[in-house]
């Protein structure tokens, strides 16, 4: 089941390689999660002393929570092991290329997110994305009729 899809990392860049990783969260952001109360766009992985944090996603609180909601948008760790941080450092350290979550889904019982190392696409690129999808919807229009 997927909760959230950051569509606009798809169409900004370019998709080298993906990564899948727990969070820890606390409980009243997995309800939320699970609610379908969260925002990916603008997010991205910082790495830190060897470790992973998942920056700039928002959860909004939920609703029935009885606790203080402190910030939204706060710093939440991923759980990967040291080889995957070790590639993401050599791919955080190449110039161009960044980390960003693609979607966020549940795998058994626990929520996942799917990172993706991304450089970023040219205006060119993003023309031709556009232009070849205009293609395909109408090529399937004029098949369907």
């Amino acid at each position: 089941m997927e909760f959230a899809k950051n569509r606009k990392a798809f169409f900004d860049y370019e998709i080298l390689d993906k990564y899948e990783a727990g969070m820890v969260l606390k409980g009243y952001e997995v309800k939320s999660i699970r609610n379908g109360r969260l925002n990916l766009k603008g997010g991205y992985v910082t790495l830190r002393d060897g470790e992973a944090w998942l920056t700039n996603i928002e959860i909004q609180p939920y609703q029935m929570a009885n606790q203080d909601v402190e910030n939204l948008k706060r710093k939440r760790k991923l759980l990967l092991n040291k080889r995957e941080i070790a590639k993401l450092e050599h791919h955080s350290n190449t110039p161009g290329t960044t980390i960003v979550p693609l979607r966020m889904f549940l795998k058994g019982r626990t929520i996942k997110v799917q990172l993706g190392v991304c450089r970023g696409k040219k205006q060119h690129d993003k023309r031709n994305v556009i232009k070849n999808r205009d293609l395909d919807r109408e090529l399937r229009r004029r098949l369907k009729n």
